[in-house]
């Protein structure tokens, strides 16, 4: 018999504290089940087999060259400080030290992937003359370095090369030390004691990547997680932080969030609450590993309470190393719309899998962008030879994403662009050469009025000023902006050159133009006739016209010019013949001048009716259909997940844009008559503009 005493005095067990991982508590601290660990084996055989793994000679490779860049940069250090004077024993204990961060120092690097590296030297060896000068010619001698580019105005200045084969990012960053001590720790914060703000960037990849490995509780989970989302943002197109969507370091941030919230799931699991999370995310909540570190050093922090130029960032991902900065800047309205796109198609994949219903391949179905609109931007870039594309490509490309901003801001985030990460290269063509495309459509839920318009010459206009800046120009650098529908599309986007429709080239039939100059800008002059290519069918009749006619207002009198901007910044192309340059000029002009769709022609019916879902499901690279249409998956957002941590200010304007002054120019202009696409064409109105002239 048991006492009243005795069941007064027993007290219930005390619950074991929750461990936390950064801001936040957990979410969920179960454990996986044993179907969760079999996807998870499933999920790790699956990247094996995809060659996600390096093998042990091209491990060992690695760290065979992360030595030699070591002795290197050590005997430049060496050298200068003999050359400045100091003392032989100054000259002895002269170092520099090498680390590494990225994908590399968090352990998910691949085959072929490049090595993010910081070379970090003494107070009296400078980065803009000793890094950028001195070892640059030090390298550019030594036969195991091959394409080296230094980028000296980059935000993150940093010179890119190959050594033995393996890419290396190198980075710089002059301490306050005359002697670099061997045991440096570099995630002390004294190590930005009287440092400018380049080299606090250059430091912080470093403090960054470190961090993150010390607030995850599973390392090996992070890694096999990180692996594998990286792999399948690739794969979906959304994997480029100079385009405006997500680079290696946002990838790492958003999946050690997760890691955080699960602390104890296995990799398949994470997968899956990954995409969960993320489609419910409200935006522009900001991501963080931890609390932000206030100021300490006079460094500017993030913080939208007192800067309102972070109120403008969309996609705020926290770094967790003093001074804690917005890592994903980049991001735009369209890009986040794109991606939540795609968060949204990995959560239903992931539904599917934890059902049985689905492979581990199917996440990783590729993303068919050519498919997805009907109305791209094609912006090809021409050089003289491979050395100077590769520079001037990566200019191009990172002043891409300003060219996706400027449209929205001029349309009022109505015109809704799509940049492609992946450049694409016509090797048929005699010079150096390769394209990126950049997908449109209206904005979802707008309501078309008749006769109004896109209007985005001065976009265009300023996007090529902002090309013009470029200071290492040389002569064969040319870029030249055109519309094309998705029946234009040149057949080296597609995957073995498989080309959805015949090639255009311009036929005697078509007519001749007469060129009239205005301020050293050429205007190619209209013409009343039409230029469509003709293909009679049996009977003789003109089918193609035919077709149009089907297509055509009976009560429309008017036409729409379709239009080519190409801002050409060089008469000439070194190392090609002029009939070669000639032939590239075609090429240009035969894309839009050879079909019925110009820049002008896109009519807002015809801009609306995309899809931006890329499904792979049942696409044919040789269907002409346009998809139909979705909502934007981020419309419904209804998580409350770390709510609490975002600044209430949800006016969100594009404070990048303050200081640009758009310019009308011949250009864009995509409108609807009557509600119909136009479908004549007349030859298409060029802008030349040579480097003397602009620069």
């Amino acid at each position: 018999m048991v006492s009243s005493e005795g069941l007064c005095g027993s007290q219930p067990p005390i619950a074991a504290p929750v461990t936390q991982y950064g801001v936040t508590k957990p979410i969920s601290m179960a454990g996986p089940t044993a179907a969760d660990i079999q996807r998870s084996r499933d999920l790790e055989k699956f990247l094996v087999q995809a060659g996600l793994y390096e093998s042990k000679e091209e491990a060992s490779k690695r760290e065979e060259v992360l030595g030699q860049i070591q002795e290197i940069v050590t005997n430049w250090v060496k050298q200068l400080t003999r050359l400045r004077g100091y003392t032989d024993q100054m000259v002895e204990d002269a170092k520099a030290l090498i680390f590494t961060f990225g994908s590399y120092r968090l352990g998910v690097h691949g085959p072929g992937s490049d090595i993010d590296a910081l070379c970090v030297g003494p107070s009296y060896v400078s980065r803009e003359e000793d890094f950028f000068f001195v070892l640059h010619n030090i390298l550019a001698e030594r036969e195991e370095v091959t394409e080296l580019q230094p980028v000296p105005d980059a935000h993150v200045p940093v010179m890119r090369f190959k050594f033995n084969g393996i890419p290396i990012d190198l980075l710089y960053a002059s301490i306050s030390h005359l002697v670099v001590p061997h045991d440096l720790d570099i995630s002390d914060i004294s190590v930005l004691y009287n440092v400018d703000e380049p080299t606090v960037r250059s430091l912080n990849g470093c403090r960054v990547a470190d961090q993150i490995l010390k607030l995850v509780p599973n390392v090996e989970h992070f890694r096999t997680t990180l692996r594998c989302l990286k792999f399948w943002a690739k794969r979906r197109g959304v994997y480029s932080n100079v385009t405006g969507f997500l680079g290696g370091v946002n990838w790492a941030l958003l999946v050690a969030r997760i890691c955080q919230l699960y602390p104890n799931a296995a990799p398949s699991m994470l997968v899956s609450r990954f995409f969960r999370v993320f489609t419910q995310w409200r935006w522009p909540n900001p991501v963080m590993l931890c609390a932000i570190d206030e100021d300490r050093l006079g460094f500017s922090v993030w913080d939208p309470r007192k800067n309102p130029r972070d109120r403008t960032h969309h996609m705020p991902i926290i770094t967790p190393a003093y001074p804690c900065m917005n890592s994903s800047y980049n991001v735009s309205t369209s890009t986040l719309r794109v991606m939540m796109e795609q968060f949204q198609y990995g959560n239903n994949v992931c539904e599917k899998i934890e059902l049985n219903k689905a492979k581990w391949s199917a996440l990783f179905d590729p993303y068919f962008f050519f498919q997805s609109y009907t109305n791209y931007l094609q912006v090809d870039i021409l050089a003289a030879d491979a050395d100077d594309l590769r520079s001037w490509k990566g200019w191009v490309e990172s002043r891409l994403r300003q060219l996706t901003l400027m449209i929205e801001r001029d349309t009022y985030g109505k015109l809704q662009c799509h940049p492609y990460p992946q450049d694409y290269v016509d090797a048929s063509k005699p010079c150096a050469h390769c394209a990126f495309f950049m997908g449109l459509q209206r904005k979802h839920g707008e309501i078309v009025q008749e006769g109004q318009q896109f209007d985005i010459r001065g976009s265009i206009d300023e996007f090529r000023h902002s090309i013009n800046m470029y200071m290492f120009w040389k002569p064969g650098m040319e870029i030249y902006v055109s519309h094309v529908r998705r029946k234009q599309l040149p057949a080296y986007v597609y995957p073995d050159g498989c080309k959805r429709s015949r090639n255009l080239h311009l036929t005697p039939e078509q007519p001749s133009y007469n060129m009239s100059r205005n301020n050293g800008v050429a205007y190619q002059a209209e013409s009343g006739e039409k230029c469509l290519k003709r293909k009679k069918d049996p009977d003789g009749e003109d089918s193609e016209q035919s077709r149009l006619d089907k297509r055509r207002s009976p009560d429309r009198n008017q036409s729409v010019s379709p239009e080519i901007i190409s801002c050409k910044l060089g008469s000439t192309c070194t190392g090609c013949s002029t009939s070669d340059l000639d032939e590239m000029n075609r090429f240009a002009e035969v894309n839009t001048s050879s079909n019925s769709s110009g820049i002008s022609s896109c009519s807002h019916e015809d801009i609306g009716n995309e899809s931006t879902a890329g499904s792979s499901e049942g696409s044919n690279v040789g269907d002409d259909n346009p998809s139909s249409s979705q909502s934007d998956s981020s419309d419904d957002l209804k998580s409350s997940v770390e709510d609490d941590h975002a600044d209430q200010n949800k006016v969100f304007q594009d404070g990048l844009l303050k200081d640009l002054e758009p310019k009308t120019v011949v250009g864009v202009v995509l409108k609807s008559m009557n509600g119909v696409v136009d479908s004549e064409s007349v030859q298409n109105p060029v802008i030349r503009v040579t480097q003397g002239s602009q620069v």
